[in-house]
C-alpha cells in the first residue's frame, strides 16, 4: 500500500499560451504587444517570458508560447492558467468556422430589421469610438469558444452604463434590431454569440466595483466585472467570490449570473440564486429594472431577480449585480487521490462529507482519459507513481491550520486503510495546490490545443453518476465504429452531481452530432439527471429542454418570454424553443 506523501512536483515545461485574440486584459499576466494589425496581435508575458519560448503561427493567428520551470519562478502563484480563449484554440482560426446559418441550413432568421448605416450612425452617436464594425475586429465576438458556431454581426457595441445600455434596448427595440448580450464569450452551448446578424452588446466595458461592505460582505460591481479581478479585489479585504471557474480569468460576473454558472465550490457556497442578493436589468425596450437591493432578507412581493439568474440574456441584460461574498479561507489543503473504481469514489464522497464536514470545498473527479490528455498535450506530470481509471480531488478550507490537517489527516489515514484509494498526494502550499488544480482544470484546454469536442454538461444522480460514460463509448464502438471519434472524455464536480461529458472528435460533422443526439439525452433523462447542469441551454441544448422539464413548465417559460420582451428581440434562438410545444427535436 503505498504511503500519502507530500507532493514535490517540478512541472518543468508547463505548456502555456495565450492566442494572439485573447486580449490582454483577460490575463492576471501584464502583457507587452509585440505586433499587431487587423489579423494579428501577439503579446509576451513580463517576467515570465524566458530564453526558451518561442514563436508558432497558426493562419491568422499568431501567439507567443513559453515554457516555464516552476522551481525558477518564485512569483509562481501569479502565473494563471485560468485563461479561456474568446474563441476556439489557436490551431484553428475562426475565419475556419462555417457560418451558423449554413451549417444550421433548417434554421430561419427571424422577423428582425437588418442594421443599417442609419442604426450605425445612431450608435456611433451615442457611443463615441465605442462600435465596432471592422469585419476582422469582430471576427472572436461572432465565434464561439469551441469554434464549432459562428455568426455574422456588423456591429458590437461597448457602453459604459447602465444608461447606455437602456437607450442601446430602446433603440433597438424601436428598430426591431434583435441583440445578443455578450461577457467573457467563453460560453459552451453558444449562448453568447450572433446565430444570424444579431448586434453583439458587449459588457466589456462595464467593469467598474461600485462598493464593497467589510462588515455585510456584500459587494456591487457591474456586470462586466472579470471574475477573477473581483476576486482578488476581495483579498485586499479577506473576502472571497463564492464562485470559482475555469474561465475565471475572462468570464464576466454578469454573463456566470446569467447562466447560473456552478464552478468548483458550489458544494462550499452553494449557487448563485443563493449568493446573489440583487440585480439590475435592462429590459427589451428599454426599461431598468432595479433589484440591486444588497439585503439578505427581503419579503416583499416577486423575487424578480431570479428570473434574470440563469435566462441566459433572453429576458433582459443584467447590468448590476450585487453579491454576498465568505470570508476568504485561511488555510487550504489539496489532496490527489488514484481509485480503481467508480463505486470507491463514492464511498470515498460519502467518507469525505463524514469526516471532512464543513472544511469540505471540493470534492472533483478524472477519468484516465481526461488525465491523459493533460498531461500528454499541456505537459502537466501526474504527481502519482502509476496510473488509474479515476482520480480525485479533494479541496479543504477552513480558518484554523491545525485544526484542518487534524481532520484531513484522520480522514486520509481511514480511506487508506480501508483501501477506498490506491494512492495519493498532499498539497499545502499556494503553487503545488495550483498545480494540481491545473490537472483538472485544463482539460478543456489540453483538447483544444490538438482536437476538436462535443461538450455535455449533465447533472446525473450520485449512484449512477458515471455510468453514462461507458454507454455513450459503447454506443459509438456499436453502431458508429465509422466514425472519427477519438475519445469520450469524463471528469466533473461529485460534490454537486455535475458530470462533464467531452467528445472528442477531429472534427465536427453532423453525423458525429446525430450520432450523439438525442442519445446523450435521452440516457440523461432515463437516469432522472438534467441535460444542462451549469453551462445553460443556450443555442446548442434549446430544442431538448424537453428531456427535463414537461411540456407544461416549458409552455409557461415561453409565456414569460412573450411577456418580457414581445417582439423576441433578445438573444433570440436560444434557451427554449421558439415554437409553443415543441421542447425536443
Amino acid at each position: 500500500m503505498a504511503s500519502i506523501r507530500a507532493t514535490k512536483m517540478s512541472f518543468k515545461n508547463i505548456h502555456r499560451s495565450m492566442a494572439g485574440h485573447l486580449r490582454p486584459s483577460n490575463s492576471a499576466v501584464q502583457c507587452l504587444p509585440l505586433h499587431n494589425n487587423k489579423t494579428v496581435s501577439t503579446y509576451m508575458y513580463i517576467g515570465t517570458l524566458a530564453s526558451n519560448a518561442r514563436q508558432i503561427n497558426h493562419g491568422s493567428i499568431q501567439a507567443v508560447y513559453t515554457f516555464c520551470d516552476y522551481q525558477k519562478i518564485s512569483h509562481c502563484q501569479q502565473l494563471s492558467w485560468r485563461h479561456l480563449a474568446t474563441s476556439s484554440a489557436a490551431h484553428q482560426t475562426a475565419r475556419e468556422v462555417p457560418l451558423t446559418s449554413t451549417s444550421h441550413p433548417t434554421l430561419e432568421r427571424g422577423p428582425f430589421s437588418r442594421v443599417t448605416d442609419d442604426n450605425v450612425a445612431f450608435f456611433q452617436e451615442l457611443l463615441p469610438q465605442r462600435v465596432i464594425t471592422d469585419e476582422d475586429d469582430l471576427i472572436s465576438s461572432n465565434t464561439d469558444w469551441l469554434g464549432s458556431l459562428r455568426g455574422a454581426s456588423q456591429v458590437l457595441l461597448r457602453p459604459k452604463t447602465t444608461a447606455e445600455v437602456s437607450k442601446i434596448m430602446a433603440y433597438c427595440h424601436a428598430h426591431n434590431l434583435a441583440v445578443v448580450p455578450q461577457g467573457g464569450n467563453t460560453g459552451l452551448v453558444g449562448g453568447s454569440v450572433p446565430v444570424f446578424d444579431e448586434v453583439i452588446l458587449s459588457t466589456s466595458l462595464m467593469n467598474n466595483i461600485v462598493e464593497f461592505d467589510e462588515l455585510s460582505g456584500v459587494l456591487v460591481c457591474q456586470a462586466g466585472c472579470i471574475l477573477e479581478k473581483l476576486d482578488n479585489y476581495l483579498a485586499e479585504y479577506g473576502y472571497t467570490m463564492p464562485l470559482d471557474l475555469g474561465a475565471k480569468g475572462s468570464c464576466h460576473i454578469g454573463g456566470n449570473v446569467s447562466t447560473n454558472a456552478g464552478g468548483i465550490r458550489l458544494l462550499r457556497y452553494g449557487s448563485l440564486r443563493g449568493t446573489v442578493l440583487g440585480i439590475e436589468a435592462v429590459l427589451a425596450d428599454g426599461r431598468v429594472i432595479d433589484c440591486l437591493s444588497s439585503l439578505r432578507k427581503d419579503n416583499t412581493g416577486y423575487d424578480l431577480k431570479q428570473m434574470f439568474i440563469g435566462s441566459e440574456g433572453t429576458l433582459g441584460v443584467v447590468t448590476g449585480v450585487s453579491i454576498l461574498c465568505p470570508p476568504r479561507p485561511q488555510s487550504v489543503n489539496v489532496a490527489f487521490f488514484g481509485c480503481d473504481s467508480f463505486s470507491k469514489v463514492l464511498a470515498t464522497y460519502k467518507e469525505s462529507k463524514s469526516h471532512l464536514v464543513e472544511i469540505l470545498s471540493a470534492f472533483e473527479i478524472m477519468d484516465q482519459e481526461a488525465l491523459m490528455y493533460v498531461t500528454k498535450y499541456l505537459e502537466l506530470r501526474n504527481p502519482l507513481s502509476k496510473e488509474y481509471p479515476f482520480y480525485i480531488l479533494v479541496e479543504t478550507s477552513g480558518s484554523d491550520g491545525n485544526h484542518d490537517e487534524e481532520k484531513l489527516n484522520r480522514f486520509l489515514e481511514h480511506i487508506m486503510a480501508t483501501e477506498l484509494v490506491l494512492d495519493g498526494t498532499v498539497a499545502t502550499d499556494s503553487a503545488k495546490i495550483q498545480m494540481i488544480w491545473a490537472l483538472r482544470e485544463r482539460v478543456n484546454e489540453s483538447i483544444q490545443r490538438t482536437k476538436v469536442q462535443y461538450k455535455y454538461d449533465l447533472s446525473i444522480p450520485h449512484r449512477v453518476y458515471y455510468d453514462i460514460v461507458p454507454e455513450i463509448r459503447e454506443h459509438l464502438r456499436t453502431h458508429h465504429s465509422h466514425l472519427p471519434v477519438c475519445d469520450v472524455v469524463g471528469y466533473g464536480h461529485v460534490g454537486d452531481g455535475n458530470i462533464h461529458i467531452n467528445v472528442v472528435v477531429e472534427e465536427f460533422s453532423e453525423e458525429i452530432k446525430q450520432a450523439l443526439e438525442p442519445f446523450i439525452f435521452e440516457k440523461t433523462s432515463n437516469l432522472k439527471g438534467s441535460v444542462s447542469s451549469e453551462h445553460g441551454l443556450g443555442f446548442n441544448k434549446r430544442n431538448y429542454i424537453g428531456y427535463t422539464k414537461t411540456n407544461e413548465a416549458v409552455l409557461v417559460m415561453q409565456q414569460m418570454k412573450r411577456l418580457f420582451d414581445p417582439k423576441g428581440i433578445l438573444n433570440p434562438y436560444k434557451t427554449i424553443p421558439s415554437v409553443p410545444g415543441v421542447t425536443t427535436s
